[in-house]
């Protein structure tokens, strides 16, 4: 399994895939905490109504689907599974 992009990828999305300064950041990131805590692999996002996977979710799937997730951790690696 490849490691995750970045050693913080848990706990905030690739900038390149959710920036900071993107309205609804700070709700997006508790509420993807949350879901981290409960071991949820998701939850739904504040300001759009979408059910969003979380970076935990992700990592256990093993690798990038290429769909663009917001918390994908392997942003920038490449996998071979991909």
């Amino acid at each position: 399994m490849p490691e995750p992009s970045r050693p913080d990828a848990l706990e905030r999305p690739h900038p390149s895939r959710f920036p900071p300064d993107q309205p609804g950041y700070a709700a997006a990131i508790a509420a993807h905490h949350r879901a981290i805590e409960r071991g949820e692999g998701g939850y739904l996002d504040p300001g759009s109504g979408l059910f969003v996977l979380t970076a935990a979710y992700l990592l256990d799937r093993g690798h990038c689907c290429g769909a663009g997730c917001r918390h994908c951790p392997y942003v920038g690696v490449i996998d071979s599974n991909w």
